[in-house]
């Protein structure tokens, strides 16, 4: 018999902590068939991805997506965790006339470029969003460039739509505090005492760059070849960053995310006010609508055959086609 409690903190240290290690009119929601050409493209040596396009429509408006923390591939899946989630996404946005690109993130080339651990930095990640943004730029194939980042990539979505020139940005279940207050917020709910040693040793390495007081226990978030990424990444403030956007920006978040909290939708809210705010209620981090306890949220990150949520697609292709 399946030890649930055991695939519950698989999936929580996976997609939390763990990942860290890797450091329009008419809508036709749900369909079966989808009407849409998809081709494999190369953007650059680090970067792969998918390219959906809706048939039949000339100059259509294109979501980027960058997907959240850790070895999570263009579909939305991880090691161990497959839900298909932003594939999903993707094709729905096909059938409601909206082109979609989803692509890896260059840690999956790590081993083939020789890459150490200890030399990613999260400045790679808004590089390469940047690379993305500037090749569909000089295609000029599309009416709108929209950025789309989920969990770790709405902040790399935030940053990469400050250097380039995108029409709008989404950020789907967005941090809005700072990633040290986010793990430790969210090793609070499992142990109050690893929360505060994780707190210690942030402090430690927000005054000395590193730290080596930290619980076995933490080893994940804190060895030694995993802490500049953390650094780089700690250094940022989601709320400020997302206040400096000059462009239409929608926040939605789950009211049944275990990992994103809807305060941190709030907090991207109230640092740019004139941001549309979407709670979906019932939603979790991997976009289905959940209305049992927590084993049947952690279990929907592995059931790629549930629907999203019903509200998440008319969400998104409203914004989209708003958007002068």
């Amino acid at each position: 018999m399946c030890d649930l409690s055991k695939y519950y903190n698989i999936i929580m240290k996976k997609s939390i902590l763990s990942c860290l290690a890797l450091v329009f009119t008419t809508l036709g929601f749900g369909q079966d068939s989808i009407s849409s050409l998809e081709q494999k493209l190369t953007i650059d040596k680090f970067t792969d991805g998918t390219l959906i396009l809706p048939e039949n429509v000339v100059k259509p408006p294109l979501v980027i997506f960058i997907q959240g923390s850790g070895p999570v591939n263009r579909d939305g899946n991880a090691p161990m965790l497959k839900n298909d989630g932003m594939k999903k996404i993707s094709k729905d946005l096909a059938d409601n006339g909206i082109a979609s690109f989803r692509y890896d993130k260059r840690i999956f080339k790590m081993n083939k470029f020789k890459i150490k651990e200890e030399d990613l930095t999260f400045n790679d990640f808004v590089f390469d969003l940047s690379n993305v943004i500037q090749y569909f730029q000089k295609e000029n194939n599309f009416s709108k460039i929209i950025v789309a980042g989920h969990s770790e990539g709405s902040l790399i979505g935030i940053l990469g739509a400050q250097a380039e020139t995108v029409d709008a940005f989404i950020s789907l279940a967005g941090a809005g505090r700072k990633i040290d207050d986010i793990i430790v917020w969210q090793l609070f709910k499992q142990s109050a005492e690893l929360s505060e040693n994780a707190r210690i040793s942030f402090d430690e390495m927000k005054t000395n760059g590193s730290t080596s007081n930290y619980s076995p226990y933490l080893e994940s978030i804190f060895r030694p070849s995993v802490q500049p990424y953390i650094n780089s990444w700690m250094k940022y403030d989601p709320a400020a960053e997302i206040s400096k956007l000059d462009i239409p920006v929608l926040i939605i978040n789950g009211s049944n995310d275990l990992q994103v909290d809807v305060k941190d939708a709030e907090l991207l809210k109230e640092a740019k006010p004139d941001a549309k705010l979407v709670i979906l209620e019932n939603m979790n981090h991997v976009f289905r609508k959940i209305e049992g306890e927590n084993l049947d949220n952690t279990k929907a990150y592995n059931e790629p055959a549930r629907p999203l949520h019903p509200e998440l697609i008319p969400t998104m292709v409203e914004f989209v086609n708003s958007i002068k």
